[in-house]
């Protein structure tokens, strides 16, 4: 069975990737085949399509973390021909060929079904960005944050933080975002925001053992130096959840925060996250959750993948990128 797929190879040190047909391999027990309708682009899927180390397992490789289709053939006890389904994380895009392809082949325990009220182009405006948003809010909503003072989100132009502000917004929080592109406050204050942070205005002052206990929680997909801030400013027995390193793998804190305010770091990672858990996340976004992202969500297809792995790479993205195949 041959299928269209953005297959990345490496020649002399350089990854390069284009469009390709390839084969896919016979079907294995317990696994299902997917025709993929949709998929998007992640920050993890640019760096596998550039060839960072520690990413692919090996080349040439075809990215993408998300998966959105249609089963059209299974071995599996779970799932039929003809089930839509979701698949997000696991070894997806990092040790199994991913969503930029027309076809995937993954255990049928990697996969969901897709909830109603959930279209599979939904689906995919959140992702695994949306999953992982998802989970940091619902992690922060279980510490029993107060409503009555204001929530931080960093990078929140980015994908998991523009789908953040979305969701508490919607949740009746007053969002504050976190942004290094100033240009896009309008678009940060049609999602919610109620107040547009400048990310170098924010970190003019030095980072303190402890600072003024002004937000309730926060969500944050940055690391370093502003999330050692952020957990400064929390106050008494707010919650962070905490899901990137983007700004830095490291950051200096002091126990002040943790011991005279009681304030947790929640560590998020929604890939490798229970099934069950993400099925509930999912469902949430199917009815209580649920999100109108078309207005922050660009829609390209397999030929125009290139250039967008070029922008996220370079911090330009904003919001959600969905990948269409072609069905």
């Amino acid at each position: 069975m041959k299928y269209k797929a953005y297959l990345v190879e490496e020649n002399d040190g350089v990854y390069k990737g284009s469009v390709k047909e390839i084969n896919m391999p016979a079907i294995e027990p317990g696994n299902v085949i997917i025709k993929v309708h949709y998929s998007s682009l992640n920050y993890k899927d640019a760096l596998a399509a550039s060839g960072v180390k520690g990413v692919a397992s090996f080349y040439p490789f075809v990215p993408g973390i998300d998966v959105a289709g249609e089963v059209i053939e299974s071995s599996s006890d779970i799932f039929k021909v003809g089930d839509k389904v979701i698949a997000t994380g696991y070894k997806i895009g990092m040790k199994v060929f991913g969503g930029f392809g027309e076809l995937v082949q993954l255990p049928g325990e990697w996969v969901v079904p897709l909830p109603e009220n959930l279209t599979l182009k939904d689906a995919m405006s959140l992702g695994t960005a949306g999953l992982t948003a998802g989970a940091c809010v619902k992690k922060i909503i279980n510490a029993r944050i107060p409503k009555n003072m204001p929530v931080i989100v960093s990078g929140s132009t980015g994908g998991v933080g523009s789908v953040a502000v979305n969701l508490l917004s919607k949740l009746n929080y007053d969002v504050h975002a976190i942004t290094g592109k100033p240009e896009e406050k309008d678009i940060l204050l049609k999602m919610g925001a109620k107040e547009v942070i400048k990310r170098d205005e924010y970190m003019l002052d030095p980072v303190k053992p402890l600072d003024k206990g002004i937000y309730a929680g926060g969500v944050d997909t940055v690391g370093g130096d502003i999330l050692a801030k952020m957990i400064s400013m929390i106050s008494n027995h707010g919650a962070i959840s905490c899901c990137g390193n983007v700004g830095g793998m490291k950051f200096t804190s002091s126990v002040f925060p943790f011991i005279l305010r009681g304030v947790s770091l929640i560590g998020i990672d929604s890939a490798e996250s229970e099934l069950e858990f993400k099925k509930d996340i999912w469902n949430l976004f199917a009815s209580d959750w649920s999100l109108d992202l078309d207005e922050y969500t660009r829609i390209l297809s397999l030929n125009e993948i290139e250039n967008e792995i070029s922008r996220i790479l370079k911090g330009k993205q904003v919001g959600r990128v969905v990948i269409k195949h072609e069905v």
